[in-house]
This record gives structure tokens, C-alpha cells and sequence, in this order.
């Protein structure tokens, strides 16, 4: 008698070996098609049909959202709109302040009408007053009146060499400069006994928790202006976990080299890296945001704000270069670079930010920067049991508290 235990696998289905036949012989490239075709078939089945023809009523409501304004000059203001709803919709008037004012749309296809999805300009000739208020409505051809208040109008520089150079300017005073001065901290951190270096690192895990929390609350608010079709708060959510789960693969590919006996993947750099990396794309929206300020007429960086962002990340420095306190120190180039990472895209995310502000393009961008930064936190207290430390201990969590107070404090000089 056969043993039908040999035929069936632990949960009792059937060894793949046994399922290699094919139904009617298809290949198997067939099989694995046959679902997809079949339901683009449904779908048109169901487009062309129109089988809800009877029982649906009325029309989509509109829904346009004006995204941001810029104001080149104090005889022009300038709306940035997007169709968000499934109907195309046409803009026939425009009110400011409740009179109604000639206009142009530009880049809809040289009419007033928007598709769905599609964005457009609209230029207003209007002469305003700086720190006036503006109260501007748009009216489409149904009737529909969509409200924007533009809160104490300014100038809206626009684009030069010159406002670059500025951006590169400030970039390098509030990200390069503080995160290199941090990073002098590297003789000192390195001469520390275990316990203190490992508060060290639970201090730099604060530092880093507190700029996920920072970067977060602005995505989501920041999210709100996203237009309605494109899903702001599920764009944060999609961009923190899309790079958590990147970086956590990359982090898996390199327990994969060490496990393989690759030494380099081993080191603490790595791990330096990741910080940089996680600290870089923070620092990527902060310059969005001080790079949009200046695209929107926001300019407002005296030498005070400036003062606050460096003392705010003058402590990003030593989060960066503790992971390396061990073992032999880096080359210089590597020093470099780490700067570079984490305090360079300041001066990137100011020029995106003036180029091309988008509200979309900030929420994702913190969102990728929040997502970072979580699994940073979680490899660096995975490096201090590693070396034997514990996590929990009363001096790594008064470090990690002293980490996020240290933040909050240097917060309140930009916030101020």
C-alpha cells in the first residue's frame, strides 16, 4: 500500500513537483495572462455598457483647489490651480476682493477649460498693496465659486542666478556648516567608555525621532493643499512606509554581504551612511520649504532664523559620526562625504523648492525623509545591543530624552 503522506506537504497541500500539468495543456505564461485579459474585458464590458446608466443621477460636483500664488509684480497676481474632479471644468470669471477682474489662463491648452487632473495659471492684472489681504474667487460656467485668500501679499522674487546664489548661500549656513561643526565631536565621542558612547547613540536616535515627528506633522499639514486628486495624506503614508520598507531592504542586503563575510559591510560607516542619509533628506525639505518661502514672496530668513537653524542642527553632527566611534577611523573622504549627505541637500531642496514649489513635491518628499529616518532609529539601537548595550537602560533613555528636548529647544529659535 502507497503512503499518500509522501503525495501531500506539512499543510497538506500538494508538492509543487506534483503541479507542474498545466490545465489543457497551456503553457504556463498562458495561465498566468489569462486573469489579467479576462478582466480587461470585464472592464470594457462594463465602460461601453453602462450598466449603472439607470439608476445614477446628476453630475459630479467640480472641485478645483487653488495649490499656491505668486505675485511678480504688484500689478499681477498669479493663481496656481488643478482640476481635481472627474469633469472637465471651464473657469468664466475671477472676482478679487468681490469685483470682478480680467484674466488669462495659461497652460490649458489656450482655452479656459481644464481637464481632469490638468493644472493651468491663471493671470490676474490687478494692482494690490503689500500686507493687504486679497480675497480672490473663481467662478466656473456652472456656477461653482471657489474662495482663495492670499494673507499679506509680497513680491514674489522669481528667478535669477542671483536668488540661486543666495539659496546656495544659506544652504550652506544652515545645513553644511552646523552638521560639519557637529561632526568635530568625533575625537571627543571616540575616547568614551561603551555605556556613555552608547548614550551617545540613543542621544543621536532622539535627535533623529524628533525630526521624523517634525517632518511628519508638516507632511500632513502640508497635505492638505495637495489637490484632492491626487490623495495628500495617502502620498505621506505611501512615501513614509515606501522608504522605510527601501531602506530596510537595503539594510537586509547588507546583513546578506556580512553574513557573507564582507567586513566593510560590517563597520559602522554603513551605519553612518544611513544617518547621513535619513538626516540628508530631512534636511532635503527644509530646504523645499526656506527654497518655496522665497518662491512665494515668504522672505523672512533674517540672521536670527538663520542662528536657529544652525544651532537646531548643529546637533545632527555627532548623531553622524557616533556609529564610527569604534574601531578605525574613517578616512577624511568619508568625513567629507558624510557632510555632504546630510548637510548638503539643504542647498538642493531651497533650489527645487524656488524652481518649481509644489505642495505635492514637499508632502512626499518629508513623507520619504520621516520613512528614513524610522528605520535609521531602529538600526542604531540594533547596533547598540549588537555591541552588548542595552537599550533600555536608565542612561540610554534619559539620552534619547535628552535628544528630543535638545531638539524641541533649538526648534523654538526657527519657530520664533
Amino acid at each position: 500500500m502507497a503512503d499518500k503522506r509522501q503525495n501531500s506537504t506539512t499543510d497538506g497541500g500538494v508538492p509543487a513537483k506534483n503541479e507542474i500539468t498545466q490545465p489543457l495543456g497551456l503553457p504556463r505564461w498562458v495561465s498566468a495572462l489569462l486573469p489579467i485579459v479576462l478582466l480587461a474585458l470585464v472592464l470594457g464590458v462594463f465602460a461601453f455598457t453602462s450598466p449603472l446608466a439607470g439608476v445614477q443621477s446628476g453630475e459630479p460636483l467640480p472641485d478645483v483647489t487653488v495649490t499656491h500664488t505668486t505675485l511678480p509684480s504688484d500689478e499681477t497676481v498669479v493663481l496656481h490651480v488643478t482640476n481635481n474632479g472627474p469633469e472637465s471644468v471651464t473657469i468664466s470669471q475671477v472676482l478679487v476682493d468681490e469685483a470682478y477682474w480680467n484674466f488669462q489662463v495659461e497652460g490649458a491648452g489656450g482655452d479656459q477649460t481644464l481637464a481632469p487632473m490638468e493644472s493651468a495659471q491663471i493671470e490676474i492684472p490687478y494692482h494690490w498693496n503689500p500686507g493687504w489681504d486679497l480675497e480672490v474667487a473663481l467662478v466656473l460656467s456652472d456656477g461653482s465659486t471657489f474662495h482663495n485668500t492670499i494673507v499679506a501679499p509680497s513680491q514674489s522674487p522669481g528667478f535669477s542666478l542671483s536668488l540661486l546664489g543666495t539659496l546656495a548661500v544659506i544652504g550652506l549656513f544652515v545645513g553644511v556648516i552646523p552638521v560639519a561643526l557637529g561632526m568635530l565631536w568625533f575625537p571627543y565621542i571616540k575616547t568614551m567608555s561603551d555605556r556613555w558612547l552608547h548614550a551617545v547613540l540613543l542621544f543621536a536616535a532622539g535627535v533623529l525621532g524628533f525630526l521624523a515627528f517634525d517632518a511628519g506633522f508638516e507632511a500632513f499639514e502640508l497635505a492638505e493643499r495637495v489637490p484632492g486628486a491626487y490623495e495628500g495624506n495617502l502620498l505621506v503614508v505611501f512615501g513614509i512606509f515606501g522608504a522605510l520598507l527601501l531602506v530596510q531592504a537595503i539594510s537586509a542586503w547588507r546583513e546578506g554581504r556580512v553574513a557573507a563575510g564582507d567586513s566593510r559591510a560590517s563597520s559602522g560607516l554603513w551605519i553612518a551612511y544611513l544617518v547621513a542619509v535619513g538626516i540628508g533628506l530631512h534636511n532635503l525639505a527644509e530646504g523645499l520649504a526656506i527654497g518655496s518661502s522665497f518662491a512665494l514672496g515668504r522672505v523672512s530668513l533674517g540672521a536670527f532664523l538663520v542662528i536657529g537653524f544652525m544651532l537646531h542642527n548643529v546637533t545632527e553632527g555627532p548623531a553622524v559620526v557616533a556609529p564610527v566611534a569604534r574601531g578605525k577611523r574613517p578616512s577624511l573622504k568619508h568625513f567629507a562625504a558624510l557632510g555632504v549627505i546630510a548637510g548638503a541637500p539643504v542647498i538642493l531642496g531651497g533650489w527645487i523648492g524656488s524652481l518649481a514649489y509644489s505642495p505635492t513635491i514637499g508632502a512626499f518628499f518629508l513623507a520619504i525623509g520621516v520613512g528614513a529616518i524610522l528605520q535609521v532609529d531602529w538600526e542604531i539601537t540594533r547596533m547598540v545591543r549588537d555591541a552588548g548595550g542595552r537599550v533600555a537602560s536608565a542612561t540610554n533613555l534619559l539620552a534619547f530624552l535628552l535628544g528630543l528636548s535638545v531638539m524641541y529647544v533649538t526648534d523654538l529659535f526657527v519657530a520664533l
